[in-house]
């Protein structure tokens, strides 16, 4: 079974072709080169619409796509509705605890781990190579002054440089380093993200809006419906004035050691690290924003990707507080709008490869008014087989008449997975 379809050209656009074999590429790809007067890579333009919702959105490589009037007004405000009846909770990022765990899991040697940080391979660590390793703490956002303090806690810099060599890294307890960064106070301007945010069921059974707009991503992304059908509910977010989400990836690589949330119900496997396994976002605004609240791709049309190069001169560009006008591409939030990209590249055998890098986003500051945004997340595992398996399962679940709801399917699916990257 593939999940794609998808046709390149010379220009790096990928175009799709609607059912009847109709090719779109001459009336709306050449769209997705991007335009000096837009902050936004792809968007479809009144032909394209006319199209719409048969076919999926042609997309361009590296480069999300945006959908105006993917909602109506009144969708939107049910979404809104629905998520405050539930009720929001504060967002997370990674709980210390899980982080304190899952270090003590890790076997590795000193010597190891500095060579994991040293990026570089000079024998020094910079402060930026550091930063790239202490994102998820405990929630708290990295800054170089965060790490000269961090520094001076754990006397890990004798000298006072912001550089440490290899034999004053072995002097180091890296544990101390944890219960540094574990015994800190978060404030929200400080934090990862700062918002609130819940999970509304989209399955058989839902409100009709919900199953609707399922539906319609199902057509936006062309990919199997069961596949659709068992991926996350709709995730509905709020940042209040103030908030932000620095720039992070939806999903994360997998590795041997590495499990996938969804499937690993199902894997019969021990892994000390999971992940979201989220191939496709698609992301909506469910309100106009008086001031700020951007998305953000840093490096949304870079030709190349080096981690070290976000950081410059003390220049962080996944920084949303602060440096969301140097990133690459800003989409201004438009109730109605949707979003899509992908978070992972093709394997070449119709299936998902390796995570891409460049899908790397954030939600810049609000600095006027309230945001509330709505996540689709498609989740695929790049385990062929662990894929076939989870569905197969949740199909069993689902159909099993033991008083299991479709709801209930999917909340024991993802109970352990809604924890943001």
């Amino acid at each position: 079974m593939g999940i794609s379809q998808e046709v390149e050209f010379p220009s790096r656009a990928v175009c799709w072709v609607s059912p009847n074999g109709v090719w779109l590429f001459s009336r709306c790809c050449l769209l997705c080169c991007r335009a000096k007067e837009h902050e936004t890579l792809a968007i479809l333009s009144s032909p394209c619409k006319d199209f719409w919702p048969p076919f999926l959105l042609h997309y361009c490589s590296h480069f999300p796509a945006e959908i105006p009037d993917f909602l109506t007004e009144e969708e939107c405000k049910l979404i809104i509705h629905l998520a405050q009846l539930k009720g929001l909770q504060k967002s997370q990022i990674l709980p210390t605890d899980d982080y304190e765990e899952a270090m003590e899991m890790i076997e590795i040697s000193q010597m190891d781990f500095f060579n994991l940080l040293d990026h570089n391979q000079d024998g020094q660590l910079q402060l930026k190579e550091v930063l790239t390793h202490t994102r998820l703490g405990n929630g708290r956002w990295m800054t170089p002054e965060n790490i000269r303090e961090m520094y001076t806690a754990v006397k890990a810099d004798p000298d006072g440089n912001g550089v440490l060599s290899l034999e004053e890294f072995k002097r180091l307890n890296i544990r101390d380093f944890h219960k540094y960064i574990g015994s800190q106070k978060v404030k929200t301007s400080d934090a990862v993200r700062n918002s609130q945010h819940t999970w509304l069921y989209q399955g058989e059974g839902a409100h009709q809006v919900m199953r609707a707009i399922r539906q319609r991503v199902m057509r936006l992304t062309r990919l199997p419906p069961e596949i659709v059908e068992h991926s996350e509910p709709l995730q509905v977010v709020r940042y209040d004035q103030g908030g932000h989400y620095h720039a992070h990836m939806d999903s994360g690589p997998v590795f041997p050691e590495t499990a996938c949330s969804h499937t690993k119900l199902v894997a019969n496997e021990s892994a000390p690290f999971e992940t979201s396994c989220r191939y496709v976002t698609v992301l909506f605004y469910l309100n106009n924003v008086t001031g700020g609240g951007e998305t953000v791709f840093p490096i949304a049309d870079n030709r190349t990707y080096e981690e070290m190069s976000l950081i410059q001169n003390d220049v962080d560009l996944r920084d949303t507080r602060k440096n969301c006008d140097k990133g690459n591409l800003r989409v201004k939030p438009q109730q109605g709008t949707a979003v899509f990209w992908y978070n992972y590249l093709s394997d070449g055998e119709g299936w998902v490869g390796e995570l891409d890098d460049f899908a790397l986003h954030g939600g810049c500051l609000v600095t006027q008014g309230t945001k509330w945004i709505a996540n689709n997340w498609i989740n695929v595992d790049p385990n062929r087989l662990r894929q076939q398996r989870f569905q197969q399962e949740m199909e069993r679940y689902a159909g099993s008449g033991a008083g299991a709801s479709g709801e209930w399917t999917v909340d024991k699916a993802y109970s352990g997975l809604h924890v943001e990257l």
